[in-house]
């Protein structure tokens, strides 16, 4: 698989994010369903937006690893926060552990009204390839 990050300007790279990611001869792609702060037993995790980011990211690591990918396989994220001043603060929560984990992803995000229960605050979807 060939993988090319593709930034006509650079202002975004620093931010974590990429405008768009070229993939040729990918052989396998994955879609996740949004993650968000349930637990392993669907229990909403009610908390501050880091604790429900950590687990959100959590969970899509968790789907990812169950398809034999990590972080680094994610080409395209999308971020449903229903606070996008408190997702900012949370920078220190997320950056680092993407940048770790070698993620590099086209990202998109979404000040939502609601997500799927009142106590949810992020909601994360991505696609990955192989």
């Amino acid at each position: 698989m060939e993988r090319r990050e593709l930034d006509p300007w650079e202002w975004s790279v620093p931010f974590g994010f990429h405008q768009a990611v070229e993939v040729t001869g990918a052989e396998r792609v994955l879609y996740c369903a949004g993650q968000t702060a349930i637990d392993r037993d669907g229990n909403v995790v009610a908390g501050d937006m880091a604790e429900q980011v950590t687990l959100a990211l959590d969970n899509l690591e968790g789907v990812l690893g169950a398809a034999g990918m990590t972080f680094a396989n994610v080409v395209r994220v999308t971020w449903y926060v229903t606070s996008i001043e408190e997702f900012r603060a949370t920078a220190d929560v997320r950056a680092p552990r993407l940048r770790a984990a070698g993620m590099r992803a086209a990202s998109t995000l979404v000040q939502v009204a609601g997500l799927a229960y009142a106590e949810l605050r992020v909601e994360i979807t991505a696609t990955a390839v192989e």
